[in-house]
């Protein structure tokens, strides 16, 4: 049996790899079918915003679809083309606390948008670089349920919740409509493990012009990280690794050209870990599946 090895920062090997049916490679049937493939290198608009195991950096813009068969799509890093990040996982790869690099709380730093309320915790409203508004209100508690205006030595637990919205205008006047939430539940912090529980999802929705027609592009993107254990970092363990729990991913999108018929593609992935030092990674993709492990902490993925 054929046995792919990604390596790290893998781009180009992953076309005929992680989204291969078994091995070998197919030549897409139509421009339209190799600029699909870029639906899944980066994270939607907005969704570094968000708590999920995507390793999103906040660098990434709406999917638009190119039409002039190169397979290139604007947007931010890693849509040049059917790229992949770390580990070789869809929308940048995965997280760095779900690789080693110990659990991360909270979201991106808004302090001077943010204000503590009495009962309800601390609530931030912000403006992403694309011009949709970012919401996010975190509650920091002791072991005895007191609501607290900052993280310190006796919190406990955080909750999160975000979300993000609203209508993007590109340069080449195409507009992307957002709409995405998630929560995070992170308990444990006065012990030796932390549990992280979550769920994110989103839709962005590209309307515009091509060379082909006016097109819509629906893209969707779920994330759902179930009781996830992962050690506080020690001195002899400084890159602490999860070890249980379970992470699924699923990115799906649809464009239609006005007068033809819509073109959709799907892939979901979903990482289990056992307590070893190998993390089970099965990723489908348009009903294909492919059997992976993900050695930890920041191993490279691979596939048979």
């Amino acid at each position: 049996m054929k046995k792919y090895v990604f390596p790290t920062l893998a781009i180009v090997a992953i076309v005929a790899a992680a989204c291969s049916d078994s091995g070998s490679t197919t030549t897409p049937a139509s421009d339209l079918a190799v600029n699909m493939a870029s639906v899944y290198s980066a994270t939607p608009a907005g969704f570094s915003e968000l708590n999920s195991s995507y390793n999103a950096t906040g660098g990434e813009g709406a999917f638009e679809p190119m039409f002039d068969g190169h397979g290139r799509g604007p947007g931010g890093p890693g849509f040049g083309g059917p790229g992949f990040g770390l580990g070789g996982l869809m929308g940048g790869g995965l997280g760095g606390p779900f690789l080693g690099d110990g659990i991360h709380i909270g979201g991106p730093d808004h302090s001077s948008h943010c204000a503590f309320t009495a009962g309800t915790g601390v609530v931030c409203t912000d403006t992403t670089r694309d011009g949709l508004i970012s919401k996010r209100t975190t509650k920091y508690q002791t072991a005895s349920g007191t609501l607290q205006s900052a993280m310190d030595s006796t919190t406990a637990s955080v909750t999160t919740t975000a979300s993000v919205s609203g209508t993007a205008t590109r340069r080449d006047s195409s507009t992307s409509a957002v709409n995405e939430t998630s929560t995070q539940s992170v308990t444990g912090l006065l012990t030796a493990s932390r549990t992280e529980n979550g769920s994110a999802a989103g839709t962005e929705t590209t309307t515009g012009k091509s060379s082909q027609g006016t097109f819509t592009a629906k893209r969707t993107t779920s994330d759902q990280i179930t009781g996830v254990v992962i050690p506080k970092a020690t001195s002899t363990n400084t890159l602490p690794y999860p070890t249980a729990g379970s992470i699924s991913r699923s990115m799906s999108a649809t464009v239609t050209i006005t007068g033809q018929s819509p073109t959709t593609t799907t892939r979901s992935e979903t990482i289990t870990y056992d307590g070893s030092a190998t993390a089970k990674v099965v990723i489908v993709k348009d009903g294909s599946t492919q059997n992976c492990t993900l050695p930890l902490p920041h191993g490279r993925l691979a596939c048979s």
